[in-house]
């Protein structure tokens, strides 16, 4: 189960990563001065990316617990 927990520690990362940069992005967006169009569709652009971001963190850990559970 050891296989279990280090792929749901990578999967967790990966998640993180991408929460990371989504919000950079939309960091970068405002600093931009976009008028209030463009930065809600640069914000919604980052919307679907932060969520499965989120969904594979979620998994990511999911995967670790179950490997943990099962050691």
């Amino acid at each position: 189960m050891i296989y279990l927990i280090w792929a749901g520690a990578i999967v967790s990362v990966l998640g993180l990563c991408g929460v990371l940069y989504s919000v950079t992005a939309v960091i970068r967006a405002k600093r931009a001065g976009l008028d209030d169009e463009a930065l809600r569709a640069q914000i919604a652009k980052q919307m679907p990316i932060n969520l499965a971001a989120f969904f594979s963190a979620m998994l990511g850990l999911m995967m670790v617990v179950v490997g943990v559970l099962l050691a």
